[in-house]
């Protein structure tokens, strides 16, 4: 504590040097003050909390610090012009996304020039390092309001006040104009028609804005007249503003139903940012201590936080796709409900569904086998693997048929939705947690056997029956060992491409959400069906059915078509870039494992039919593991959810097998099993 005493004492000894010197006011005080306060480590509560307090506590001992230093900050910071600080540090500019995408890019091969002459500069100058935002945000309000009392005890009017107050009512209303711009915009409009029934809250608080902009001016060139000032009353200005902020939020719920663009979630951020800095603002001018000091605080804190994160690419990306990564899991989760089956008829469903699905991935693996033999460039095979998978993943979606491994990602993301509804009680959403799980598990146990179980067999047929029809293996001893080498998993890679596989079956899950929200917010579906060129060649009644479904499947036709072009074409780009790159599928590595068994010369040895099948369960444990890993982070941050229940949850679902783990593999006769593993883990925890 001496230390930092007196490290302050000569701090305060410069500042009262500059002080007499007023030309000669400069950053250097400041700097090494935060550098004091500062502690070593950013996010130790204790000793942010002491540090404070000893500055405070130095403060408090003489009644000339506190008037020194307050005297100090401001004439500091009325060297500097401060509008723009306040309208653009920490909000997005109107020039949309990629420009910003573009700018934010360039700056860490070309780093922008700062301004010595904006206040900005001093901000980035005194906060330097990048650890700073999380040691401010860890000062408690307490401590804030005993400081900021302090530094407002011996408040005295003067210009350079004024200046500050000027700057701060320019800001608002620059910004109130900003908000008015913005809430024309169409794609608003058409996200909430009622704007235009109405007068437009967007405009009715700019008005509202000026009025109050005019009466602080007002009491500020009365300042120094005996005269007295009516306090500004900014309550009308606050409801505007919450109007405002209602209008977002209704178009935020609205795009569930109507789908939402990058540039309307673009638009939503800096609508968000600007009325939530226009709130700082005016709350700064606030005569009530407690709000004006609790808006300083804020205010700070997210300067501190811009200063690095508006450079950022990954900051932009955070603040852009949270909205529209809701959207397209919201859709996969609203698809992933149907690929959960919790009764016998939906268990065998599945069975017949995924059984579909296997005997079209046999005759898939035999075209790409076949596909293989033609002497094509790099480009052409990867061009002809991709239409196989692509065309096929398509019939096997147009059929009703189901891919097993397509299921993780779709129900991750109905998982993360259950998740989000904390309404219920910790007990109630942990058991409906652990059912769902429970459900999900056996869905995708019975959808793995029902794809397996008809993929082995056709494939082993055509294998089989091949050399009578053409008179030739179809696969040569060679190619044979080839396959069933790229499935042993510890002389190949197949667990990383099985990984690979994972992440492209997470992103087809995106890809069909993507696709869904563009459906509903371009209104593909009604466009369609007043397409004139193809009410011609359809009529109207078959162009309805096809337009609606389109507008129903779009996600799906795509999410499958684009996933068979990433599968049939990872081994050329490996290729192209020198990488190891390839996939493997449960479905095609078990139809490879009994052609290659068929197909290689002599009786195939047990211990290689035994890695060859190790290799097909953990390429297939592989696709589902990494799939749903991937979507349920993703499908949890979108909804701004951080579920801590897990270690619970698992000895829920853990409890559950032990006790039924039949139920894992063949729906129960009562769907009330969940409700006893709860009962028997409260008994456990009391």
């Amino acid at each position: 504590m001496r230390k930092i005493k007196k490290s302050l004492t000569q701090v305060f000894s410069s500042i009262q040097l500059q002080l007499e010197q007023p030309e000669s006011i400069h950053e250097q005080a400041l700097i090494q003050l935060i550098e004091i306060i500062r502690p070593k480590s950013p996010k130790n509560i204790q000793e942010v909390k002491k540090n404070v307090l000893g500055f405070i506590h130095f403060l408090s001992t003489d009644a000339q610090r506190p008037i020194l230093f307050r005297t100090y900050l401001i004439k500091l910071i009325s060297k500097y012009k401060q509008t723009n600080l306040y309208t653009n540090s920490g909000i997005l500019s109107l020039d949309g996304f990629w420009n910003q995408l573009g700018q934010r890019m360039m700056s860490h091969v070309l780093p922008p020039v700062s301004d010595p002459s904006e206040l900005k500069y001093l901000i980035s100058q005194v906060f330097y390092l990048k650890t700073d935002k999380y040691w401010l945000e860890l000062i408690e309000m307490s401590d804030w309001h005993t400081l900021l009392l302090l530094l407002d005890e011996h408040e005295q009017p003067t210009p350079i006040n004024t200046h500050i107050e000027e700057s701060i009512l320019k800001a608002i209303n620059v910004l109130s104009y900003r908000v008015s711009g913005i809430g024309l915009f169409p794609e608003l409009i058409y996200a909430d028609p009622k704007i235009n029934e109405h007068e437009s809250p967007f405009l009715a608080q700019n008005r509202e804005i000026i009025e109050l902009i005019e009466q602080y001016r007002y009491c500020i060139e009365r300042r120094y007249q005996v005269s007295v000032c009516t306090p500004v009353d900014s309550s009308q200005v606050f409801v505007m503003l919450e109007q405002c902020q209602g209008v977002v939020s209704n178009i935020r719920r609205a795009t569930k139903r109507i789908g939402v663009s990058l540039n309307l979630t673009y638009l939503l951020t800096v609508l968000e940012q600007s009325l939530e800095r226009i709130e700082s603002l005016i709350r700064i001018l606030d005569e009530k201590p407690t709000v004006r000091h609790t808006a300083i605080r804020d205010l700070l804190y997210d300067l501190v936080k811009a200063n690095h994160s508006e450079k950022r690419v990954g900051a932009l990306l955070s603040a852009n796709s949270e909205l529209l990564a809701l959207q397209v899991t919201e859709n996969a989760s609203k698809t992933g409900e149907t690929y959960v089956s919790t009764d016998k008829k939906g268990f065998f469903a599945m069975y017949r569904a995924a059984a579909g699905a296997g005997s079209i991935i046999a005759i898939m693996s035999v075209i790409k086998i076949l596909t293989a033999r033609l002497s094509l460039a790099p480009l052409f095979h990867a061009i002809s693997y991709s239409l196989n998978y692509s065309l096929g993943f398509v019939l096997i979606h147009v059929l009703h048929f189901t891919v097993a491994t397509k299921q993780p990602a779709m129900t991750a993301a109905a998982l993360a939705s259950t998740v989000q509804h904390k309404k219920r009680s910790k007990t109630a959403q942990l058991a409906e947690l652990a059912n769902l799980i429970v459900n999900i598990i056996r869905t995708q146990f019975i959808a793995i056997l029902g794809n397996i179980s008809i993929a082995i067999p056709v494939a082993a047929l055509i294998t089989c029956i091949w050399p009578f029809i053409f008179d030739e293996k179809l696969l040569t001893n060679a190619k044979a060992v080839s396959l069933l080498h790229a499935l042993d998993p510890f002389t190949s890679l197949a667990v990383p491409h099985a990984a690979i596989a994972g992440v492209c079956l997470f992103l087809s899950g995106l890809i069909a959400g993507y696709f869904d929200n563009m459906a509903i917010y371009r209104r593909i579906g009604p466009r369609l069906k007043h397409h004139q060129g193809l009410n011609k060649i359809l009529g109207q009644e078959r162009l309805d059915r096809f337009a609606n479904y389109i507008e129903r499947n779009l996600g799906a036709i795509s999410g499958n078509f684009i996933f068979g072009f990433m599968l049939g074409s990872m081994s050329t780009i490996g290729f192209i870039l020198g990488l190891p790159l390839d996939i493997r599928h449960i479905a095609f590595a078990s139809a490879n494992l009994i052609q290659g068994l068929i197909s290689i010369n002599g009786s195939p040895d047990l211990g290689l039919i035994l890695v060859s099948i190790l290799g097909v369960m953990l390429i297939g444990i592989t696709n589902l593991f990494v799939s749903f890993t991937l979507t349920i982070i993703v499908a949890l941050r979108s909804r701004r959810v951080r579920f801590e229940q897990w270690k619970p949850l698992a000895k829920l679902v853990i409890t559950h097998f032990i006790n039924r783990p039949s139920d894992f593999f063949w729906p129960p006769k009562r769907q009330n099993m969940s409700k006893i593993d709860v009962n028997q883990t409260q008994n456990k925890e009391h």
